[in-house]
């Protein structure tokens, strides 16, 4: 008897939730969306390489998301047949695949088309607006990429939510944005620019929280929904008080200017720059916090969402003391 009500259960907290395909569920933003999912009660999917299910660390994961509930289907973004196979099984897709794989949605673009029943697209964003960048120039089509997925999905009438989150905290906040450090520094602190230009530092699961509340939400269909949470927007100079604050010691501050961090740039190769261009991007241009968001036509996920909780800057800086 207890089973037969936990199983009515369940069906009572799915039902009217929309299904969810998954795609790059085993890694780091994918396996935080499929969590936020199965939290959120919605049926939950994860599209898999046969080859994955072999690898001693993908298995792993695999297998604990099975357990967890999410149903595994296997294909790959080169397969359209399994793609359209496993699209329509489900309401929604997120694809959550890794930036040198953007440009490899456009099939599952097109397996989505095909299909026709899927009531939203969340592609493989989860960073700053493309169309919002400042720096094509520097970062090797990084943000160029992105953009033409947006177009593709657009052009194609694919209905769709973008997910701009600005940094991950695991990226570069754990150094102090301090390029080649892996952790917090005791002593100097590099600055860019004067130091008081913004940029916003988010959590992945609850990027992955923000992103599951989108999926059903008609206010954020065919919108940008940005992250800037209260408490997660600083400067340089915020940050490097908020840490000296809580080891207790001022460190040495070495201003760079604008000027020399571009130099840097360009006499360091690609990939090994690629930090420096974000660096640049968002503490000397300001990409992240230039543009107001409301009058560009976007969302903010706070502002949507008050009641989900979040991570902030200072909370995560406790855990570097």
């Amino acid at each position: 008897m207890d089973r037969i009500i936990r199983v009515v259960g369940e069906m009572e907290s799915e039902k009217g939730k929309s299904r969810i395909l998954i795609i790059g569920v085993t890694g780091r933003v994918g396996l935080e969306v499929a969590k936020a999912s199965l939290a959120a009660s919605h049926p939950t999917f994860g599209l898999v390489r046969e080859s994955a299910f072999s690898e001693p660390n993908k298995s792993l994961k695999l297998q604990t998301l099975s357990n967890a509930g999410v149903t595994l289907l296997k294909g790959s973004l080169e397969d359209e047949e399994a793609l359209i196979s496993a699209i329509k099984q489900v309401d929604v897709v997120i694809c959550a695949v890794a930036w040198n794989q953007v440009l490899s949605q456009k099939l599952l673009i097109s397996a989505i088309k095909t299909a026709a029943c899927i009531k939203r697209f969340i592609p493989s964003e989860f960073g700053l607006d493309p169309d919002r960048s400042r720096i094509s120039d520097l970062d090797n089509h990084f943000y160029e990429r992105k953009a033409e997925i947006r177009r593709l999905i657009e052009a194609q009438g694919i209905p769709h939510t973008y997910i701009c989150c600005n940094f991950f905290m695991s990226y570069l906040l754990p150094s102090l944005v301090q390029p080649g450090l892996k952790s917090p520094p005791r002593n100097r602190v590099m600055i860019y620019a004067d130091g008081n230009t913004k940029g916003v530092f988010v959590k992945e699961s609850d990027v992955a929280a923000f992103t599951i509340s989108t999926v059903d939400d008609p206010r954020s269909l065919n919108k940008v929904l940005y992250l800037r949470p209260p408490g997660n927007a600083y400067s340089m100079n915020e940050l490097v008080h908020i840490w000296e604050r809580k080891i207790g010691k001022i460190l040495e501050k070495i201003y760079i200017s604008g000027e020399e961090l571009l130099k840097k740039i360009e006499e360091t190769p690609y990939p090994e720059k690629m930090e420096m261009v974000f660096i640049y991007g968002t503490f000397v241009k300001g990409d992240q916090m230039y543009f107001d968001i409301e009058s560009g036509g976007g969302v903010e996920g706070t502002q949507l969402y008050p009641a989900l909780k979040y991570t902030t800057i200072e909370q995560f800086l406790d855990t570097l003391v």
